[in-house]
């Protein structure tokens, strides 16, 4: 399929380590609503079939909205095609089902993983935020800390695993799974890919790689079935879930759990470093924290891109899709569409109604969402209340991906008084 010559590339995972492309999107918004897009190979990936670009709000509400039409069992969720032999294995997750099987696990999911379970986290989420923010001020050596290793990473990660109820002995594996699956498109970010036998890197979802993650997942179900807590796995190892499905969901919650609040975190705080007159009005109690929350994941949302297949002959904003086509959300883009959102590049903490779709929408909209939602605000609380307005000290580095919107340093001033 060709190329038109004034359709720019968002597929590039290196362009995202610069910023999202926020002027390709509108580009493509404007002209190509469902742009076609090549898959070169980079960096020995391996090049694919290429996929359809779903830039607008209400199309990519579509896309979500419509198992029916555009699939998450096809072909999974992630741009690049799985190894065929992978993807039996793959569609055991929730993640890469479709309803009823979709439905039928989420429900048995979200018996345990309720708002009531997450909000009996607050005190103590409450406390790591401050203890993080404080530490992060005592050993800033000249006043500046890089506050993804001080502060955004740890918190993400021991927020997850005190509600999974994993050993802190176990919880620096989290971490390394995570940076494992979610950093392989960035060289500077993940240990360096294994490679198979022809020479091209294995893909870190594979059930090859995931041994480890699965084998422990079986322990701590095991323990916590004879020594029950109040924690989320507990609830999960006698949800009545088989082996497999437990498995696949202590996979996605480590990697999407952790890396939902690992990347928004930083996220949020980068863009209120670029707005002081916003964050001013955040600080005095101008804007109500929930309501500035969304409106940080509007402007950085965790994830850039999910992928659906066209199950059957389509049509989107007058562009005809083939059954088997790989179709491509980007949440960045839909969150800045015009259409939708009034001035949609100027920070807005007070922005209502805000429907962004940082979160996703549909069947699959994320379980989680409200245990990142109360991450994100207690964090901002606590900043405003010890810290002072957020100020770059040095550049950030963004993630090299086209999946996670990520930051993988910022470093800020931490030394000054709160206002």
């Amino acid at each position: 399929m060709d190329h038109a010559a004034d359709v720019p590339d968002v597929f590039d995972p290196r362009i995202y380590a610069a910023g999202i492309p926020h002027e390709r999107y509108r580009l493509l918004r404007e002209r190509h609503p469902v742009a076609w897009q090549p898959e070169p190979e980079i960096r020995g990936w391996p090049a694919g079939p290429g996929f359809w670009a779903v830039t607008r709000h209400a199309d990519v509400v579509r896309v979500l909205r419509d198992h029916r039409t555009y699939s998450s069992w096809l072909g999974a969720t992630q741009i690049r095609d799985p190894d065929p032999a992978d993807l039996p294995f793959l569609r055991r997750t929730m993640l890469n089902q479709d309803p009823p099987d979709h439905g039928r696990l989420r429900r048995l999911v979200s018996r345990a993983f309720t708002p009531a379970r997450v909000d009996a986290f607050a005190d103590r989420v409450r406390e790591r935020a401050r203890a993080l923010l404080a530490a992060a001020r005592q050993d800033a050596e000249d006043g500046t800390a890089d506050l993804v290793r001080a502060v955004t990473d740890e918190y993400a990660l021991l927020n997850l695993t005190d509600l999974l109820g994993v050993p802190a002995a176990d919880r620096a594996l989290l971490l390394e799974w995570t940076v494992r699956i979610i950093g392989y498109q960035d060289p500077d970010d993940a240990p360096a890919p294994l490679l198979g036998p022809d020479g091209t890197p294995l893909d870190p979802r594979s059930p090859a790689l995931l041994g480890e993650m699965f084998a422990y997942a079986r322990e701590l179900a095991d323990h916590k079935r004879a020594h029950p807590g109040d924690d989320l796995m507990t609830a999960l190892a006698i949800a009545g879930l088989d082996p497999a499905e437990l498995e696949m969901f202590f996979f996605l919650l480590t990697v999407a759990g952790n890396d939902t609040v690992r990347s928004a975190a930083p996220g949020g705080l980068l863009a209120l470093a670029g707005a002081p007159d916003a964050y001013r009005r955040l600080a005095a109690g101008s804007v109500p924290f929930d309501r500035a929350v969304d409106e940080l994941l509007r402007v950085h949302p965790p994830v850039l891109s999910f992928r659906r297949t066209a199950a059957v002959d389509t049509e989107l904003a007058g562009q005809s899709i083939r059954a088997g086509d790989k179709v491509v959300v980007f949440h960045a883009s839909a969150n800045h569409d015009e259409r939708v959102f009034t001035d949609p590049g100027r920070l807005d903490l007070a922005r209502t109604p805000n429907p962004h779709v940082s979160f996703g929408d549909g069947p699959h909209v994320c379980l989680g969402a409200h245990f990142a939602r109360l991450q994100l605000r207690i964090l901002h609380e606590e900043w405003c209340a010890a810290m002072p307005p957020p100020e770059l000290a040095g550049p950030p580095r963004r993630l090299v991906s086209n999946f996670i919107n990520g930051i993988t340093r910022l470093p800020v001033r931490v030394s000054g008084r709160p206002g």
